[in-house]
């Protein structure tokens, strides 16, 4: 599985951005995760193809939405709010059977993260 991350960029703080994260074929289990300048890689957002569930880290719940578009394989991570915490390089990973969404141990596949820089 292949996977394509893109949109990320400059914006000021309070601005929005969209990742989208284009698969080469439909996985069970898709995540973002992110990693900031000096710290550890964590998790943002994750879901599975069998539940309308979706899961957010507490830092970016009711500002980040993750949506799914099944016929393009492409999953997407709309940013609102965006503060200079947020600035990371952001991944997106997928995994073909069903895991802990958030364990970043568990996911077999990763792209190349898209860089997101929030300026104060």
């Amino acid at each position: 599985v292949q996977l394509q991350a893109s949109g990320g960029g400059w914006v000021q703080a309070g601005g929005s951005l969209r990742l989208s994260c284009a698969t080469s074929e439909r996985t069970f289990v898709t995540g973002w995760f992110r990693q900031a300048p000096g710290k550890g890689r964590e998790f943002v957002a994750a879901d599975r193809l069998s539940s309308i569930v979706t899961y957010y880290a507490d830092s970016v719940k009711g500002r980040f939405t993750m949506t799914r578009d099944n016929a393009k394989n492409t999953v997407y991570l709309q940013m609102n709010l965006l503060n200079a915490e947020d600035t990371a390089i952001y991944y997106c990973a997928a995994a073909t059977r069903n895991i802990r969404v958030g364990d970043d141990s568990q996911y077999e596949y990763w792209g190349h993260g898209t860089l997101v820089t929030v300026s104060s």
